[in-house]
C-alpha cells in the first residue's frame, strides 16, 4: 500500500520483483542501481546466503520525480526464489503496490515458473489482494539462452491474465528499464 506523506509531499510505492531462484530479479535491480544517477537513488541492500543470492530483499528507493506536486519514490524489492523461503516471500509481498514477475525463459525452468506464478496467486490472496486487480507485469528474462522457449509459448502458458510483458536480458540491461517504466506507470495509474 502506497504511503502518502502530506507534510513532505511524498508518495512512497513498493514494487516487488517475484520469480524463481536465479531468474534475474536481483540482476534487474543491480542494473538499475548502476545505471541511474546516484542522486536519484538510495543505497542498495543485498543479503546473500550460501544457497540464494537474496535471502530477504534488495531495497532501492528510486526517485522518479513529481506527480501532482508530490515527489514519488519507488522502493524496489526482490523476493528469494527458493521454495524454502516461502514465508519470506509472503512478508516481502505484503504492502506491495506492484509486481514484476520475472520468468527464466529456459525450457528446463518452465515447470518451476508455473509453480512460482501459482504460488504468487495464492500469496496475493493470503494478503487480501487479487492479482487480477493489481498492477502486475511479466518479464521474459534470459532471452539470450540457447534453450529459451519462444515468447508465444511463455505468453500462452504463463500469462493467462494477458498483462503487459517484456523480453529481457537483465545481465545486459535489455528490457530492464522498459519493465520498470511499465510497472511504475501501472502503479501510478492504479493509485
Amino acid at each position: 500500500m502506497a504511503l502518502i506523506n502530506i507534510a513532505t509531499h511524498e508518495i512512497h510505492c513498493k514494487i516487488v520483483y517475484y520469480g524463481i531462484g536465479y531468474c534475474g530479479k536481483t540482476t534487474n535491480l543491480q542494473y538499475v542501481f548502476k545505471s541511474i544517477n546516484p542522486k536519484a537513488r538510495g543505497e542498495m541492500l543485498s543479503i546473500a546466503t550460501e544457497t540464494e543470492r537474496t535471502l530477504f530483499f534488495d531495497f532501492l528507493p528510486l526517485d522518479l520525480g513529481t506527480v501532482h506536486g508530490f515527489r514519488t519514490r519507488f522502493h524496489l524489492y526482490t523476493v528469494p526464489g527458493q521454495i524454502l523461503y516461502e514465508r519470506t516471500r509472503l512478508a516481502v509481498l505484503s504492502g506491495a503496490d506492484g509486481i514484476v514477475f520475472v520468468v527464466d525463459s529456459q525450457a528446463e525452468k518452465f515447470e518451476e515458473n508455473v509453480q512460482s506464478i501459482a504460488e504468487l496467486e495464492v500469496n496475493m490472496r493470503r494478503i487480501g489482494k487479487e492479482l487480477g486487480n493489481f498492477p502486475f507485469i511479466m518479464q521474459w528474462n534470459k532471452r539470450d539462452m540457447p534453450s529459451a522457449l519462444p515468447v508465444n509459448v511463455l505468453d500462452r502458458y504463463l500469462n493467462r491474465r494477458r498483462v503487459p510483458n517484456f523480453e529481457a536480458i537483465a545481465s545486459d540491461g535489455k528490457g530492464v528499464f522498459a519493465t520498470l517504466r511499465a510497472i511504475s506507470k501501472n502503479v501510478m495509474a492504479h493509485l
